[in-house]
């Protein structure tokens, strides 16, 4: 009896001491020396960066021709919501910093490009300056076109 207990004893210590290694054994720290007196243990940083958050995919810009300085502004923002009514339209529009700009009908989003359509695909825009239409939707890809 006396046998057993010191076989069941000596198996449960062996079967934690061995959890105990696993889990300190894949964790590798770096030490640094800062100002040659005090040591920094530091982990390894991981591939992507958790705070970039749509900083690395960037807009695709889809254009027949060269694009224009307004669309390239106006790649800046990303379309995250649009409501359409009879007498009221408007969507939202998102900067890098997190900043929400809400836009009516007929209104201008940058200097001489405003406003002109609101449906539940996508944004035109109409440049004044030359009758061109910029058309943004919920992908944040942007075309230009001479009529929408």
């Amino acid at each position: 009896m006396i046998f057993f207990r010191l076989i069941i004893i000596v198996l449960m210590i062996f079967t934690f001491s061995q959890k105990a290694m696993s889990d300190s054994h894949d964790k590798v720290k770096e030490k640094k020396k800062v100002d040659n007196t005090v040591t920094v243990d530091e982990e390894p940083l991981p591939l992507n960066d958790p705070f970039a958050g749509d900083a690395s995919n960037a807009s695709d810009l889809v254009t027949e021709e060269t694009p224009t300085s307004s669309a390239v502004k106006l790649r800046a923002y990303k379309l995250v919501g649009s409501f359409s009514a009879q007498d009221n339209s408007f969507i939202t529009l998102v900067d890098d910093n997190g900043e929400f700009m809400t836009v009516e009908l007929f209104e201008e989003v940058l200097s001489g490009v405003k406003l002109v359509n609101v449906n539940i695909k996508e944004a035109v825009f109409e440049k004044e300056d030359d009758n061109k239409y910029i058309i943004m939707n919920f992908k944040n890809q942007i075309k230009e076109a001479n009529e929408y």
